[in-house]
């Protein structure tokens, strides 16, 4: 029952942040928790068990392209951190696999929607990386003028900074609220205490 539960939560969590126009940045936030508490509750199978019923709901509801998109990245985060805190894993291990996870999980899902679209989405991030790069040229007053491979480098660099926040702030939240549903997550380490340490939830 609590699998059912869980995995239909975090199908309505990935629908509202596709089809509500408010709440994104909480709706990314929410997504994996769900099915991480299943893992450390229940143990790997019920958390696999899960993933597959997030993913059967959202492909009857949303099609079969839009729909498992939710695995990635929000999907193999999801199990990849439930494993780490259900075993009591250093943060730095799974903060660092979480974060290459949600980077190719990211990838992938710009590729999956340039197909669907017809348009190539990851110019849109290119041109961010180029805006963000003359920036910084401009604030250093560097006699630079950045070629395709260095902004293409920088597009890359935000989306992996992006992940590398996403990423922490999932530990951090879960760190706050999971103790209270029995289910406890490891302590940070004493360099990244400062960062999360605020009263529980």
């Amino acid at each position: 029952m609590e699998t059912s539960y869980l995995a239909a939560a975090a199908a309505l969590i990935w629908l509202a942040l596709y089809y509500l126009p408010v709440g994104g940045a909480l709706f990314r936030l929410a997504l994996p928790l769900p099915l991480a508490l299943l893992l450390i509750r229940r143990g790997w199978r019920a958390g696999l068990e899960g993933v597959a019923v997030s993913l059967l709901l959202l492909t009857a509801l949303m099609g079969p392209v839009r729909g498992p998109l939710m695995l990635f990245p929000y999907g193999l985060l999801s199990l990849w951190l439930g494993w780490c805190w259900s075993q009591q894993r250093s943060w730095w291990l799974s903060w660092g696999i979480g974060l290459v996870l949600g980077a190719v999980g990211f990838l992938v899902r710009v590729l999956a929607l340039s197909l669907l679209l017809g348009e190539n989405l990851w110019i849109v991030i290119t041109r961010a990386g180029a805006g963000l790069l003359d920036r910084l040229v401009d604030l250093l007053r560097l006699p630079l003028s950045p070629d395709l491979a260095e902004v293409q480098l920088m597009a890359l660099a935000l989306v992996l900074f992006q992940q590398l926040v996403y990423v922490l702030a999932l530990h951090a939240l879960a760190y706050w609220i999971f103790p209270r549903l029995q289910a406890p997550v490891p302590a940070p380490p004493p360099q990244l205490k400062g960062l999360v340490a605020l009263d529980p939830l």
